[in-house]
């Protein structure tokens, strides 16, 4: 028989810009994919994909318990009728939702992706730290079932979830992303004016606010530069920026928001520099992207971002929550155009030997066929 996959992530856009290569790859192989996700724009396109679509009330937050405690019983009822080998959880609300189907779902496999230990991990605020103890309490009985499989982004991650007692080392394995097509993705010359653009959701711990500082150092030194933030607001995050607030640095002059873009080749293109002073990321996409566009990076020196952005290969780290390091580290590269050159060719030899789509989609698929054959 045909073996099964179900995706299982929060929003629709999030599979298509993350998981969709490997989906492609997991069909190409034989599977017949499935996802399970909230649809907004991408249903048509993921059903042309020829994956089986089913619809699921998920929230990103966690403000409405009784919405999650619905959405359990319909993911698990959902996940009984499909009746999958293998059950792919993207980050750690879906893997707290699946809770219910991995009780009584014993031959299934369910490989839970921690795709970075977000705020409630890297937050200091007494609220988050509280639901933090709570969520690891969570998944420290979910992860000790026998068909439960976690995968890290991150050397960092790794270490902390064993930390946490979270899955056995036997049943937790490295892969280093969710990978970059290398083709789409691909070199381009860099653009005659400087401009550096920080591509991400307009939450705090992106490093925006620190960006934004920076940008008023630079200007007040006499950095002839455009700084632009790319992405959209994410009002479910309890670290959202109110679109209110972005708009209030655009009309003071300090940055650009060129709003949320589907076309990122064309974005890295008209950048000289691409920036995400985050303060934890898995292993962020973005800078995957830019690297793969021979782009030089500016990043912080954090679990995730470290992986891609490294000193003197594809770019320059600088400590988290540090605007006046950032406004140096961006005004060095603004001022040299063959370090720019220098940084981002070997951006581009480093995803292509370690994180492109095609091999972090071969380990995925090598993990799924090793846990079938386990059942």
């Amino acid at each position: 028989m045909q073996p099964r996959i179900v995706y299982v992530v929060t929003e629709d856009w999030y599979f298509w810009s993350h998981r969709l290569d490997l989906a492609r790859q997991a069909r190409d192989a034989g599977y017949a994919v499935a996802v399970a996700t909230r649809t907004t724009a991408h249903r048509e396109r993921m059903a042309a994909e020829g994956f089986e679509i089913v619809e699921m009330p998920f929230e990103r937050s966690l403000r409405h318990p009784a919405r999650d405690v619905a959405a359990v019983f319909a993911l698990a009822s959902a996940l009984r009728r499909l009746g999958p080998d293998v059950v792919h959880l993207v980050s750690l609300k879906p893997m707290l939702l699946a809770g219910l189907a991995i009780l009584f779902m014993r031959r299934t496999r369910f490989v839970h992706a921690v795709t970075g230990m977000g705020y409630l991990f890297s937050s200091s605020d007494r609220r988050a730290r509280g639901i933090q103890r709570i969520l690891v309490t969570a998944l420290r009985v979910i992860l000790a079932r026998r068909n439960c499989h976690v995968i890290a982004q991150n050397a960092d991650d790794c270490a902390l979830l064993e930390s946490h007692g979270l899955g056995s080392a036997a049943r937790r394995t490295l892969i280093a992303g969710s990978g970059v097509d290398v083709a789409r993705y691909a070199p381009t010359p860099l653009p005659a004016e400087d401009v550096v653009v920080l591509p991400a959701r307009l939450i705090r711990d992106k490093g925006i606010e620190e960006f934004v500082a920076a940008a008023r150092l630079l200007r007040a030194r006499g950095v002839a530069a455009r700084l632009a933030l790319v992405g959209g607001t994410d009002p479910d995050n309890p670290a959202a920026i109110p679109e209110r607030e972005v708009e209030a640095w655009v009309d003071e002059g300090a940055i650009e928001w060129w709003g949320q873009r589907e076309d990122m080749p064309a974005v890295y293109a008209e950048a000289s520099i691409v920036c995400l002073p985050s303060y934890r990321e898995g292993l962020p996409k973005v800078l995957l992207e830019a690297a793969a566009c021979a782009r030089p990076l500016v990043s912080t020196d954090v679990p995730g971002c470290r992986e891609i952005c490294r000193p003197g290969v594809s770019g320059v780290l600088v400590p988290a929550r540090d605007a006046a390091a950032l406004a140096s580290a961006l005004a060095g590269l603004i001022a040299d155009p063959a370090r720019r050159a220098t940084l981002g060719a070997g951006g581009r030899a480093l995803v292509e030997l370690e994180f492109s789509s095609a091999r972090i989609a071969a380990e995925t698929l090598a993990l799924y066929a090793r846990l079938r054959g386990a059942a």
